[in-house]
């Protein structure tokens, strides 16, 4: 038997992701978001309200970067999130990260994460702002990669759970993609 619960905001996994602006006089601010994902091929899709420095940042400048967290940096992935920009310009700064301008968006990228990817804005609607970027680059830390390719239980990304408010890593393979649903035919 299951149990309703209504309308809710439960997804699982639900990515947590650092997006990094700069502002009108190039200084950087970054933000956690848990409410975005891939929108399209080549394109993601994130909601953030109007209130967000980070969006105003966005519209102005028309870029962002939207790194992953991971499992090494909680703490001070935990703390975009809870510390505004609005009333914090240092945020980076006192979550002792670093940023280098991205080679591709006019968007800073935090260099203490380990995957990012660097985007042109597309559009922004609704209410509390849907934005969608074109992916122009993604990069990932030469500590992450396995035979060239990005290793998740390396990266060891986070996850939200929006029932018990934990941050949960992925990385435990369970099945191969494309090949093990062929065991039913």
């Amino acid at each position: 038997m299951k149990k309703n619960f209504g309308k809710q905001t439960f997804m699982f996994p639900m990515p947590v992701l650092i997006i990094a602006t700069y502002d009108e006089n190039g200084n950087p601010d970054a933000m956690n978001a848990a409410w975005g994902g891939i929108h399209d091929t080549n394109q993601i899709g994130i909601c953030l309200d109007k209130s967000h420095k980070t969006t105003k940042n966005i519209q102005k400048r028309r870029a962002f970067t939207v790194s992953m967290a991971d499992a090494s940096h909680v703490k001070e992935c935990d703390y975009f999130g809870i510390v505004s920009g609005n009333t914090e310009p240092e945020k980076i700064k006192k979550a002792g990260f670093t940023v280098t301008k991205s080679e591709f968006v006019d968007a800073p990228v935090i260099n203490e994460l380990p995957m990012v990817l660097e985007c042109e804005l597309v559009e922004m609607s609704g209410d509390s702002d849907y934005i969608v970027g074109n992916i122009i680059n993604v990069s990932a830390d030469e500590s992450v990669l396995t035979d060239g390719k990005i290793d998740v239980s390396k990266l060891k990304p986070v996850c939200y759970d929006p029932v018990s408010h934990n941050y949960n890593v992925l990385g435990e393979i369970v099945g191969k993609a494309f090949q093990d649903g062929r065991q039913i035919k």
